[in-house]
């Protein structure tokens, strides 16, 4: 696929917007979904979901940020808005005085527990039962392949194995 050079041609553009429409619309009808039923944003559930599954619920901030895919400067203005909804809290690291852990509070762990049933049906509901089983192997397929051309490319900006989603 895509030997036409630097540009796309008409059938990679109406795939490539296909996949933007469908994950803006769909990062969109999941936000909405958290905001008005658990009164948090989707990072705000990404962050907490990630941290109340770390030992000891707390991540040092770089490695939050590695497990979230984000660039520095956004987690950081999370992590702020949300140490002032008291959901989250920046300890001092011990191991490494220069690094701040990041740990979720009893209010941020009731927040996505309460969130997360109804999250994951809501992600049923939306993406998988839109699916057929054949359909979902090949998007698994074709998700693994793009993640395996970063992996290849961009070394240090792709997930981990296992984890392209």
């Amino acid at each position: 696929m895509g030997g036409s050079g630097n540009r796309l041609d008409g059938r990679e553009y109406q795939v490539w917007r296909a996949f933007h429409r469908m994950h803006d619309q769909l990062s969109l009808a999941l936000n909405q979904h958290l905001q008005r039923d658990a009164g948090i944003s989707e990072p705000d559930f990404q962050v907490l979901a990630a941290l109340a599954e770390a030992p000891r619920q707390a991540l040092r901030s770089r490695e939050l940020r590695e497990e979230l895919q984000w660039e520095k400067s956004r987690l950081a203005h999370q992590i702020r808005r949300m140490e002032q909804r008291g959901l989250v809290v920046r300890d001092e690291c011990l191991e490494d005085g220069r690094a701040a852990t990041v740990r979720i509070t009893d209010a941020g762990l009731t927040s996505v527990r309460a969130a997360a049933q109804a999250h994951a049906a809501m992600v049923r509901e939306l993406f998988f039962d839109a699916l057929t089983p054949t359909q979902l192997d090949a998007f698994d397929e074709a998700g693994a392949a793009v993640i395996e051309r970063l992996r290849q490319r961009c070394p240090v900006e792709a997930p981990r194995p296992g984890e392209w989603a």
